[in-house]
């Protein structure tokens, strides 16, 4: 269980959930545990991964502590620290050029040509999903029993704010209201959401600080999209100026996290600065990855 801490933003009280203190440094450990877990017992050797750098540490780690093989293919954009890490575990990394989805589907013909290797998508295995989940049961344990008013959390591939709808579904509520926030130099859920549309659409991806949800076509959008609307959550898109001022205001609150995992603490930001009415009650901001595997990245 990661800590839920006290904190402030924009003058308001918030509570700041750590999962960046997990064993590889990001959330990305819950789903990772339960996966390679879950593969293992099917009797894969070899396990197969794409992943833009959190996934990869996470998905290896696991692998390691299994005695399974570990493939990951990365965008060649990926943050070197964040493969270090994965390498370091032992796995096999190559690093491909082109879109995101690019990258995913190499890995997948890597996967389907070998036998023993099963590809073990973050991004679409619902295995995955039932470990992510578990975030959001650790804070209705940790109020007492009950849901906070809303979670504010960054968004890519969606596994963190799926997981957290099953973990509503599993509990009592009233539930928290899940709000979704991606940078503004790719936001197919914001687009999707604002326009009320049902699934989302692909996106030109620009630049941005906040890579790990840098993703133009996420393949569970339609799940995102229903877990936003029936939580009566909403969807804020951020720019980098204030991802980066975000980034260093959570940084002077002894919170060193990586500028993805700002994301959820500037969408907090940015409708509080629009006026938008919170619901009463304690709001929760996901933490999701450390800052030592990017931090110079936010300097530059």
């Amino acid at each position: 269980m990661t800590p839920l801490v006290p904190g402030e933003l924009s003058g308001h009280p918030v509570w700041f959930k750590l999962d960046f203190l997990l064993p590889t440094g990001s959330f990305k450990d819950r789903g990772a545990a339960v996966l390679v877990s879950y593969l293992r017992c099917q009797g894969y050797r070899r396990l197969v991964v794409d992943s833009s750098g959190n996934a990869a540490a996470a998905l290896a780690a696991y692998c390691a502590a299994a005695r399974l093989e570990c493939h990951v293919f990365a965008p060649a954009a990926t943050s070197p620290a964040k493969l270090a890490q994965a390498r370091a575990y032992g796995a096999e990394v190559t690093l491909v050029e082109g879109s995101r989805e690019h990258v995913a589907a190499t890995a997948q013909r890597a996967a389907t040509a070998d036998p023993a290797a099963a590809y073990a998508s973050h991004n679409w295995h619902p295995v995955f999903v039932e470990g992510t989940k578990t975030w959001l049961l650790e804070v209705w344990e940790q109020l007492g029993g009950r849901f906070p008013s809303a979670c504010f959390l960054p968004v890519g591939g969606g596994s963190l704010l799926i997981g957290a709808w099953r973990a509503c579904q599993a509990l009592p509520g009233p539930y928290p209201k899940l709000v979704a926030a991606q940078p503004l130099a790719c936001a197919p859920l914001v687009q999707a959401f604002e326009r009320g549309e049902p699934d989302v659409s692909p996106v030109a991806p620009a630049t941005t600080l906040a890579e790990g949800a840098r993703i133009a076509a996420p393949p569970r959008g339609r799940q995102m999209l229903a877990a936003i609307r029936r939580s009566d959550g909403w969807v804020e898109a951020i720019d980098e100026d204030s991802l980066v001022d975000t980034l260093r205001q959570l940084w002077r609150q002894g919170l060193y996290v990586e500028p993805t995992a700002a994301l959820g603490a500037a969408a907090f930001r940015q409708a509080v600065a629009r006026g938008r009415p919170m619901p009463a009650g304690e709001a929760v901001i996901v933490l999701t990855g450390s800052g030592l595997k990017t931090g110079s990245l936010a300097l530059e």
